[in-house]
């Protein structure tokens, strides 16, 4: 089920550029701005104060505090509200949505405790999510050794002196896709929760942060991750500045070696829960599976057969939608992977086998891989001189186009199945000769 979108415009692919010049020219819009707080209250404070030196109207900002179970309640001027919550552990994903539904504007910027804006830095990250209700928000966390300064000092002339080093590999992924207008589909990586902004709206079709969390780090990417599948667009504001006090997590905790077992933890939840395959396993059946494998009705045996042969040799975690009433797509259902009417929900691409196909595994990546790309395509066509042979769509620009009722919002691709090594089976074709390997 795709909700339709509050007032605003779509994103053409993941094109948030060209509408920003116009979108300069419009008035400020009201902001919710959610710092999320753990015994950090010197920081809060810096922080709070520089909420209030924000060049976006003061009176369009509004401020929650989630303390996340410190002994004693932080201290918060008046007007900004203090949710707090037991301490029951690390329940940053759980205090986060609290925060959340506990503001009304439309638009959401979340912040850590330790991590101090500039006085740009809600105008410059709210602009987008303000008026393009899709687009996902990341600004730049700088890093400084803040301890013992000024609360109220300004923070752009504290940090610089004070710098610490840049995660590397966040400011080359930046670069890499050009601040994300090249966005690809592993780059939800790059979306860090301490300098987030969306609309309420898209965070509430995702559905918030994922609760399960309960160790730093990968409710961030969980989350980011299911925006982009819902159709989100990736947006890196460089001008949107916080400084975080200290150093990075891994720059902290690379001499602790206590830390791999909650690492690997983090990384079997976020792989029980990703189908990027550059996290999800690639075997094991204990990620959601990225392709659904959907099949013409016209197919016949040797030809379905085959087809989704040739697929889940080379893609094993697929799965595939099987209808009951057709007596050919019902020889598939003995095997665990073949559901009926298996919905699209939970999936990142359809293929959908006009003809039977068949190719070396390689030849299929390379196929998956045209969908991940950064171009977007809504659906990549397959064809030969016969005609059709597969459509291969990525549902996460379904799903934006529907909510819109438009077909313009994402480029088509059609490519010959002798560029991608991919064969056409004839419908006489020998099941025994395929099994053999002599088809």
């Amino acid at each position: 089920m795709v909700s339709a979108p509050p007032p605003g415009e779509p994103v053409v692919g993941n094109d948030w550029a060209t509408p920003l010049p116009r979108l300069r020219e419009r008035a400020p819009s009201p902001v919710s701005v959610v710092v999320l707080h753990y015994e950090q209250h010197e920081q809060l404070a810096r922080t709070l104060h520089a909420l209030e030196r924000q060049t976006h109207p003061r009176e369009l900002i509004e401020v929650v505090v989630v303390d996340d179970g410190s002994r004693e309640a932080p201290q918060v001027p008046d007007g900004v509200r203090l949710v707090r919550r037991a301490d029951v552990g690390f329940t940053a994903s759980a205090a986060r949505n609290e925060g959340a539904a506990a503001t009304s504007h439309p638009t959401l910027l979340f912040l850590d405790a330790d991590t101090t804006p500039e006085p740009g830095y809600v105008a410059e990250l709210a602009l987008l999510p303000a008026h393009l209700p899709e687009v996902v928000a990341v600004g730049r966390r700088r890093h400084a050794d803040l301890a013992g300064t000024p609360v109220d000092a300004p923070v752009e002339m504290l940090g610089p002196p004070r710098e610490l080093a840049e995660p590397q590999w966040l400011a080359q992924g930046f670069t890499w896709t050009r601040d994300l207008l090249e966005a690809r589909s592993d780059s939800y990586r790059y979306v860090i929760s301490a300098v987030l902004a969306c609309s309420r709206w898209l965070f509430d079709e995702v559905g918030g942060f994922d609760e399960s969390f309960d160790s730093y780090g990968g409710e961030d990417w969980e989350w980011a991750w299911r925006a982009w599948q819902h159709g989100a667009a990736l947006a890196h504001r460089p001008g949107a500045v916080a400084w975080h006090d200290g150093p990075e997590r891994a720059a902290r905790d690379a001499a602790d070696v206590r830390l791999r077992e909650t690492q690997t933890r983090e990384t079997l939840r976020l792989a029980g829960r990703v189908a990027d395959p550059t996290v999800a396993f690639s075997g094991l059946a204990l990620s959601p599976p990225e392709l659904l494998v959907t099949l013409d009705p016209d197919l016949g045996a040797a030809e379905a057969l085959i087809g989704v042969d040739s697929v889940l040799a080379a893609v094993p975690t697929a799965r595939v939608s099987a209808d009951p009433d057709d007596p050919v797509q019902r020889l598939l259902v003995g095997d665990p992977r073949v559901a009926v009417a298996a919905p699209l929900a939970g999936h990142a691409l359809r293929l959908h086998l006009r003809a039977g196909v068949r190719a070396a595994p390689e030849a299929w990546q390379g196929l998956l891989a045209l969908a991940r790309a950064d171009g977007h395509p809504h659906t990549v066509t397959v064809v030969d001189d016969a005609g059709e042979l597969l459509a291969l769509e990525a549902l996460r620009a379904h799903r934006r186009m529907t909510r819109w009722g438009r077909d313009d919002l994402f480029e088509a691709a059609v490519v010959r199945a002798d560029d991608l090594g991919l064969r056409r089976v004839p419908p006489d074709a020998d099941l025994a000769a395929h099994l053999g390997g002599w088809l």
